[in-house]
């Protein structure tokens, strides 16, 4: 992985978040090269504890996977101490990230007018379940709740079964990934102003913005949708089948890719019948589709398969576990594994040709930077700071 100093080289981050979604968000701008320093309570981010599997006496794999390119300090921002240390960090940051319950940082003398006018260039990320106002404001939200909450999980699950979690904390990933975006936003924004702004993102916005398709079906007829599995509700086959050896996904998106798999299935025919000619011909006749396919695939070999569709032109996978995934060679070769002083981790999905992101450093343990932060910033490493004592 290169080592260039990347697209954010001098921004400066001050990282007050914890478990997922903010911790992810100054992870992607620390990998493109911003100076990032986490802070963490003498009781440490929850998230080490979050285990079996655990990489280190106080560190679980959970946390490593979003928390790598950071300096890491530790201070008690409940004493007058930390929140000095807090007010000097400030002093010459770009952003604070953080995702503290509704209240906590004004209680602490860090409310949103004192922060804009003593740090007028400050962009301020701000991470919540509900948002701070209205009915649920300041209510705290984990990315479950908010799948449940915000009508994901009614859409995920086989038609006869319950509402189902996603099976990766999507809610909390997508919204670390939107205040990237809200940051950015906002630095560009201060080009032109010379003053920062508060970025304010919550869970359930990015729950509500993940439901496309479900939610443009619903303003346009009202109708409340049915948990479809791995099927789509408006395109034939896009589905799972099994083969020999496993499961594969077919998704066929249009007439031709559908042409091409009857003819790779040794049924060419099938694409000139009537009920199956155009995609919405085989969504009206959409379990007769899957009575004809599923025994022709049934004894294929699923790599195989794959390999040949994906050559004509039809996307389709065979379902990988995580193992497979992260030992595949287009993964590879994609640099979507990085390893590193005993760390191993995934790669960067942003990829820039001229000023590439890096993997520097891996997660630190709790408080590795207190000591030379607080030195550069001319405060000593006492208790009062560190809560060590």
């Amino acid at each position: 992985m290169s080592h260039h100093a990347g697209a954010l080289s001098g921004l400066r981050v001050v990282d007050l978040s914890r478990v997922l979604a903010g911790p992810l968000c100054t992870q992607m701008l620390a990998d493109h090269g911003a100076e990032v320093i986490k802070v963490e309570p003498p009781a440490g981010d929850e998230t080490r504890g979050w285990g079996p599997p655990f990489v280190g006496p106080r560190t679980s794999a959970y946390f490593t996977g979003v928390n790598r390119n950071k300096q890491n300090i530790v201070l008690d921002l409940g004493s007058d101490g930390g929140r000095e240390a807090l007010r000097r960090l400030l002093e010459d940051a770009d952003v604070l990230v953080e995702n503290f319950k509704a209240g906590t940082l004004a209680a602490w003398g860090f409310d949103d007018e004192h922060l804009s006018t003593r740090y007028p260039r400050l962009v301020h990320a701000r991470i919540t379940g509900f948002g701070v106002e209205g009915p649920l404001g300041g209510a705290p939200g984990y990315d479950a709740v908010l799948q449940a909450y915000g009508g994901l999980m009614s859409i995920n699950g086989e038609e006869t079964g319950p509402p189902l979690r996603v099976g990766v904390p999507v809610v909390d990933m997508v919204t670390g990934i939107y205040a990237v975006t809200g940051i950015l936003l906002a630095l560009q924004e201060r080009q032109v102003s010379g003053r920062g702004q508060l970025v304010d993102c919550a869970l359930l916005d990015t729950a509500v913005s993940l439901l496309h398709p479900h939610s443009a079906t619903w303003f346009a007829n009202g109708h409340v949708p049915a948990r479809t599995g791995s099927a789509h509700p408006t395109i034939a086959p896009y589905d799972t089948f099994e083969c020999r050896d496993g499961i594969f996904f077919l998704a066929v998106g249009n007439d031709r890719q559908f042409r091409a798999l009857v003819d790779v299935l040794g049924v060419p025919g099938l694409a000139d019948e009537e009920r199956f000619a155009s995609n919405a011909d085989r969504v009206g006749h959409r379990d007769e589709l899957r009575g004809v396919l599923a025994p022709l695939l049934r004894g294929r070999d699923r790599e195989e398969l794959g390999r040949t569709l994906l050559e004509r032109g039809v996307p389709s996978s065979p379902v990988h576990d995580i193992g497979e995934t992260l030992t595949d060679p287009q993964v590879r070769h994609r640099d979507l594994v990085v390893e590193l002083d005993g760390y191993t981790g995934v790669g960067l999905p942003i990829k820039l040709s001229r000023t590439p992101g890096s993997v520097r450093t891996p997660p630190r343990e709790p408080g590795a930077d207190t000591d030379e932060v607080l030195r550069r910033l001319g405060l000593g490493g006492d208790d009062a700071l560190t809560g060590r004592g």
